[in-house]
């Protein structure tokens, strides 16, 4: 897959901004059929960084019930958080 198809967009939250600000990681959401390898070289040639570690998180699809009785459904999604390496940072997320 070309990186393009990987990264889908990025989070915007307060866990991942301050996540970015302290701990130099920055969180994508990811395709569900991508792994940590294939993540690590779209991050690294979409903005030419060093990426050190990778880590995954996968939410399942679920039900949304109200008293007792299925009114919808919350769709999966898998995230990926990425640790840059020392002195490495995306423009992309400045001022964010």
């Amino acid at each position: 897959m070309d990186y393009t198809q990987i990264l889908i967009k990025p989070v915007i939250s307060e866990k991942a901004t301050d996540a970015k600000d302290f701990g130099n990681r920055v969180s994508f959401y990811v395709h569900p059929d991508s792994n940590k390898i294939e993540v690590k070289k779209a991050v690294e040639e979409a903005f030419s960084v060093k990426v050190e570690s990778v880590n995954i998180v996968k939410k399942r699809p679920a039900e949304r019930k109200r008293h007792g009785r299925v009114v919808g459904h919350l769709s999966g999604y898998k995230k990926a958080y990425v640790k840059l390496a020392e002195g490495e940072k995306i423009d992309f997320f400045e001022g964010v």
